[in-house]
């Protein structure tokens, strides 16, 4: 299987940066089913497409909601 892009995975703490959020809280969504993870070994690994569709799942229709 060939990709003309890289695919880079993010860690815990990458994936907690880009969503402005707490790995604690990171842990939480993961728990809930409501973020994917990719369980490499015993570490948890996100896909950038995952992140920016919870994100799209997750936006609020106007200001404040």
């Amino acid at each position: 299987m060939s990709s003309s892009k890289p695919f880079r995975l993010l860690t815990i703490s990458e994936a907690a940066e880009y969503l402005a959020i707490s790995e604690r809280s990171v842990k939480r969504l993961i728990a809930r089913g409501d973020l994917p993870c990719i369980r490499v070994g015993s570490a948890l690994r996100f896909a950038f497409a995952d992140l920016e569709a919870f994100i799209a799942r997750n936006r609020s229709g106007g200001m404040f909601g």
